[in-house]
């Protein structure tokens, strides 16, 4: 998709990458019938999956590149950035590539439909990444709604035969509820128009490694490594931000964010996507800023249980009205 150079090379590749997506979908909701699956849109750079500029420029020096490799340098060099964390990802990347989310929601509506067929319970939930602007979410929200309706139809209108018929059956007796979409907080402005982005999100998901990284202007892959060690020992940092959040700085944008959207909309369902989903200490943040729930990698779950747990017993939940 990335090395298209026409608008039809890019549907085709677009396309392959759709059936793909789908069967992956369908594996993930199988998974978790009954209980919602939250699917990201994609947030990486292009860059990402391409090979680095550096090492073909020393090939092309070297040993020469081939007819692809040289459409792969040419892409490099055209998708290279000096800072891509702050650059052309996450709903950036969906402006500029819009067929690349419509094809992500093509593929997971299709699996949603695949395995309520098959007697699942599929759950889903559309997270948009990056927004910063009611504008971005709006227009980020009218793709995903445009799909929906445009699969609606195509079901609607489905010959009434065979495997689709079967699919079209189950799909209107089964229990799977709307589609939900919603989006991430992962920047300070996202989190200070938090009020404005709720009232177009139905839930929000808050990134707090990105938050972090934004509100402290720490690039987390340099900081860790390098400078961090010698902030803790010199007492310039108490704790290290991205294993436990930042309660006066970051915790302060998450709580007022919090309230922000819960006051634009009561019901927002807002939870926590990051390594502090694990961190005792940010649960007990989280919980007291009235969040739903944290999310973290799979050998955290079990302290994220127990903080939690504790959170509960022994906490002070935000008032959410």
């Amino acid at each position: 998709m990335i090395l298209a150079s026409t608008p039809a090379e890019e549907t085709a590749a677009l396309d392959e990458l759709r059936k793909v997506q789908t069967e992956d979908f369908a594996a993930l909701l199988r998974a978790m019938s009954g209980l919602p699956v939250t699917v990201r849109l994609l947030d990486p750079p292009l860059h990402e999956f391409l090979p680095r500029v550096d090492e073909l420029e020393i090939k092309k020096a070297t040993v020469g590149l081939s007819a692809e490799e040289t459409k792969l340098i040419e892409a490099a060099r055209s998708w290279a950035e000096v800072n891509p964390m702050l650059g052309t990802r996450g709903v950036r990347l969906g402006v500029i590539k819009p067929g690349l989310y419509a094809m992500q929601v093509r593929a997971l509506l299709a699996a949603a439909d695949i395995v309520a067929s098959e007697g699942f319970s599929p759950i889903v939930e559309v997270m948009i990444p990056l927004t910063v602007t009611k504008e971005e979410l709006a227009l980020a929200r009218s793709w995903v709604e445009q799909e929906i309706l445009d699969h609606s139809k195509q079901i609607k209108s489905a010959p009434k035969s065979g495997a689709r018929k079967s699919i079209k059956n189950s799909i209107k007796n089964s229990k799977r509820p709307k589609v939900t979409i919603g989006t991430m907080i992962e920047t300070p402005r996202a989190a200070l128009v938090a009020g404005e982005l709720a009232e177009i999100s139905d839930f929000f998901s808050f990134g707090t490694n990105d938050l972090t990284q934004m509100t402290f202007g720490f690039s987390r892959d340099d900081v860790e490594s390098r400078m961090m060690p010698a902030y803790l020992e010199a007492g310039l940092l108490k704790r290290n931000p991205f294993e436990t959040i930042d309660q006066v700085g970051v915790g302060e944008l998450v709580q007022l964010a919090a309230k922000r959207g819960r006051k634009a909309k009561r019901g927002i369902k807002l939870g926590v996507c990051g390594e502090h989903g694990g961190d005792p200490e940010s649960i007990g943040l989280f919980y007291r800023a009235g969040l739903d729930y944290v999310s973290c990698s799979p050998y955290r779950i079990p302290i994220a249980r127990l903080a939690s747990a504790q959170a509960i017993i022994g906490g002070s939940k935000a008032e959410t009205k």
